[in-house]
């Protein structure tokens, strides 16, 4: 059966998967582009193994899944309008009847960080514990919690997401949103908010689109850094792990931070803690068994005591120096 993709052509998450097809002496997979989904409905047919990949980072794309004109570079803006538009470009690539080796519904329940948290709980998968949906600023604030994360209910890569902490009336944010003329914007530059209004402001500004409230978890460290793990797991089983560390709350790489060294934390954490952890990751695994790789984002508590997952990831199979796309075609070839 030929392999088919449904991605953004030119987006190196295709390009590093047609490699890895190409290097495994396979006929070369034909591209389906998002736009041609979501302008044309063109999808691969009942005849070929299809890859569904993220249609993020192109302007023309996010675009058509809002169903609004184009945003401003980094803007922050219509995310559970995407998120919708989202669903109706699933529906159609499911209709296509492909073999898909990655389920819609399991990609919109990862995508949906409030769903994503209730299937993890539900589960039994340590999470960090979540508010109910707010409105807005002063109903995180009328929660009486003095740390949390704030996320918005559709976002990726740290947009949208501040760590709060309130000590009276004294009140601190850390954050890549940057708010310009009244607009939020995802920047590359983490910095710290100090100034109430400001920070109500943002919280307020992503808040039309749905927030996913967490309890601040006290993130294990090693020397000055605290970090977490992205580990990818590919057909039930953790594959690859990278260590992300920050001087900051927010551990994501392409903010400017650093990567770990993988021995020095398991060495760190014990044995006994580090399979618990893994053995945590193939469980999240193990709740989409027809989708062939999932991203967990898993951190490790203060101390080593325990761990959480704060998120899971549909397509976090992007791990440079690591050929995560080589194991996922020798997977699908196994199959």
């Amino acid at each position: 059966m030929p392999l088919a993709v449904v991605g953004n052509p030119a987006n190196r998450r295709v390009t590093l998967f047609l490699d890895a097809v190409r290097r495994a002496g396979l006929p070369a997979p034909a591209v389906h582009p998002w736009r041609d989904v979501l302008v044309s409905g063109r999808v691969p047919g009942p005849d070929c193994l299809v890859r569904i990949d993220s249609p993020g980072e192109d302007a023309e794309v996010d675009a058509l899944l809002r169903s609004a004109p184009p945003a401003l570079e980094g803007q922050i803006v219509g995310t559970a309008a995407a998120f919708a538009g989202f669903r109706v470009a699933l529906d159609r690539v499911e209709a296509g009847g492909g073999t898909l080796l990655n389920q819609p519904a399991d990609i919109l329940a990862m995508t949906s960080k409030p769903d994503c948290h209730a299937l993890l709980s539900a589960a039994g998968i340590p999470v960090p514990e979540a508010l109910p949906p707010i409105s807005g600023y002063a109903a995180l604030r009328a929660s009486g919690w003095h740390r949390a994360f704030v996320k918005t209910a559709y976002g990726s890569s740290a947009s949208g997401v501040l760590a709060v902490a309130a000590s009276g009336r004294r009140v601190m944010a850390v954050t890549s949103v940057e708010l310009s003329g009244g607009l939020l914007f995802n920047n590359l530059r983490v910095r710290r908010y100090d100034d109430e209004a400001t920070i109500a402001a943002i919280v307020d500004g992503l808040a039309p689109d749905g927030l996913h409230v967490e309890r601040w978890y006290p993130k294990a460290s090693l020397g000055d850094r605290v970090l977490d793990l992205r580990v990818l797991v590919i057909a039930g089983e953790p594959r690859h792990v990278v260590v992300r560390t920050s001087r900051s709350p927010m551990t994501n790489l392409h903010l400017g931070n650093a990567r770990g060294d993988v021995d020095a934390v398991r060495s760190a954490a014990g044995e006994k803690a580090w399979a618990a952890a893994m053995e945590t990751c193939a469980r999240v695994g193990a709740l989409f068994p027809r989708t062939l790789h999932v991203g967990v984002d898993l951190m490790f508590r203060a101390g080593w005591r325990d761990h959480a997952v704060a998120e899971v990831n549909a397509f976090g199979d992007l791990l440079n120096g690591h050929d995560t796309y080589g194991d996922q075609v020798a997977a699908i070839c196994a199959r």
